[in-house]
């Protein structure tokens, strides 16, 4: 207090030593049974980290590890005695006691159906990662008799082309463009039932929306619904060759944060950018020049 004028705010003294880092969120051990073995895991884990840790093998594909589960393809299901659903091993946590089984018939075929509903519904040519489990469940899409509906690719910019043709609605671009990621909200779900898509704001074309074209909605697509435009002129030509492509390691030269970048290289040519999604920094996220701004180093060889 200072003076008549009035209340003068004096801050209190800064602290003499740092603060203490927060104890840990004690987790209990749960014990329960997956395929008959007796498994411990910590409190919180997921069906699906427990069935990983014992090396039981339980497919997924809206499930990545750098997103929230969305409980939305239902490939991952598992059986739990005496429940009378099928649970989703992605989000479902594991409880005390529980009775897990990751291979019965009534898995088998629940994964089965779901193949073959994407399959029949959806181009699923890019969607590498579904083929073995297609043919591991011995999947038969064309037993529904029902042709991948025919949807116009959208290119409408420079940086990456939308083919939602091959869309299976794993929401995971959406969450990338969300609070799982880079806040943008872009893009979402529009319409309902078979009318679902994902969509840019009332559908504007890509430039006129919100999007900052960071490239990791292209990140986690597991379809190739969304690909880079480099990407999708080699396809139409015909000369996409992962087989001849090599992979590059390297840090990215735009700002100080040190983003650790893969070159995909295919005839001495920069063709694509990732980033790991287990790295500490980026978790697999770029911004546009870290994903796209490689053109200035095909244009110096071009120019040398």
């Amino acid at each position: 207090m200072s003076g008549p004028q009035g209340l003068w705010y004096e801050p209190p003294p800064p602290p003499s030593r740092p603060p203490e880092v927060p104890p840990e969120e004690r987790r209990d051990p749960i014990a329960l049974t997956i395929d008959g073995r007796a498994v411990t895991v910590p409190q919180g884990t997921t069906l699906l980290e427990a069935c990983r840790s014992v090396g039981a093998s339980v497919p997924t594909l809206c499930y990545i590890e750098t997103l929230h589960p969305a409980n939305a393809c239902r490939l991952c299901v598992v059986e739990v005695e005496g429940a009378r659903t099928l649970a989703p091993a992605c989000s479902r946590k594991v409880e005390a006691g529980m009775k897990v089984a990751t291979d019965s018939p009534r898995v088998r075929t629940s994964r089965k159906v779901v193949l073959e509903l994407l399959g029949s519904s959806t181009d699923l040519s890019l969607a590498k990662g579904l083929h073995p489990e297609i043919e591991r469940y011995g999947a038969r899409p064309e037993r529904f008799g029902v042709a991948p509906p025919e949807k116009p690719v959208k290119v409408d910019n420079d940086l990456y082309v939308r083919d939602y043709a091959k869309c299976v609605l794993c929401y995971r671009c959406v969450q990338a463009c969300g609070t799982d990621a880079q806040n943008t909200f872009a893009i979402g779900v529009a319409g309902r039932g078979h009318e679902a898509t994902i969509s840019t704001e009332h559908d504007v074309p890509l430039p006129e929306s919100a999007c900052v074209y960071c490239g990791n909605c292209i990140a986690v697509c597991p379809t190739g619904a969304l690909i880079p435009r480099t990407e999708h002129e080699l396809r139409k030509k015909g000369a996409w060759d992962e087989a001849r492509q090599t992979k590059t390691t390297t840090v990215c030269p735009y700002c100080g944060v040190g983003c650790p970048l893969e070159l995909h290289v295919q005839d001495e040519r920069i063709v694509k950018v990732t980033s790991p999604l287990d790295d500490s920094t980026t978790h697999g996220n770029l911004c546009v020049k870290g994903r796209f701004g490689f053109e200035f180093v095909q244009l110096r060889r071009s120019k040398s």
